[in-house]
């Protein structure tokens, strides 16, 4: 799937899940309800947290259960973070490990910078060399963690950052960005497998894994 189809795919199911958000308001209350739709429908949503903030302690404990994570980011602050800890301190031993994040090598078509503009619009600290920068960091700090036998493998990917996916054999966590907010503001939604968001975030991810490269961070200009 091209970059423009992914796009539009991304903005066609983010507008179609910023609807149902709207009505349930994504309280924990009813999250039952959301459960017996979502079983009703074949979707798989289980949860919706108002925030993505608010999925992390969920985040931690799927971690601990998985079989294998693939983690989609468009910054991804949240793999230094201590939701991802105990992969790093060798507590936790998935089969696989793989991670996506953006491109930050300068370049005249990079979705990175397109990002930071819409970021810059609400809040103005985000130049493109900022964003750049945290990026780069994020990558430096996964090549000095994820130390081998374990099979990690970290690459970048120049197609519309429009989502954060972070999944495993059992459960999938989907954000979609907003251009008028920052992601950690957005709703997260959780999806089981089987069921079609499920299915969607996983699709994102290899579609992204499909057209990225091979990243050395030390190597990065």
């Amino acid at each position: 799937m091209s970059a423009f189809l992914l796009g539009i795919v991304s903005s066609l199911a983010a507008s179609a899940i910023v609807l149902v958000l709207g009505l349930l308001r994504g309280s924990r209350p009813l999250w039952w309800l959301v459960t017996a739709c979502s079983w009703l429908s074949g979707t798989g949503i289980s949860r919706v947290y108002r925030h993505q903030s608010s999925a992390e302690r969920d985040i931690a404990h799927d971690l601990g259960r998985a079989r294998w994570i693939k983690v989609l980011a468009g910054r991804g602050n949240i793999l230094t973070s201590e939701v991802f800890a105990p992969l790093w301190s060798g507590e936790l031993s998935p089969e696989s490990l793989h991670v996506l994040l953006p491109d930050p090598r300068p370049r005249d078509d990079s979705w990175l910078d397109r990002r930071s503009h819409d970021v810059r619009r609400f809040d103005p600290g985000y130049t493109p060399d900022l964003l750049r920068n945290q990026v780069r960091a994020n990558m430096a700090y996964l090549s000095r963690a994820a130390r081998p036998p374990r099979d990690f493998e970290l690459r970048s990917f120049n197609l519309p950052n429009t989502c954060r996916v972070i999944a495993t054999d059992r459960v999938a966590y989907l954000t979609f960005y907003s251009s008028t907010a920052h992601g950690r503001n957005s709703p997260c939604l959780y999806a089981r497998a089987p069921g079609l968001l499920y299915s969607i975030a996983l699709q994102q991810f290899d579609t992204a894994w499909t057209n990225s490269s091979p990243t050395l961070p030390a190597t990065l200009p």
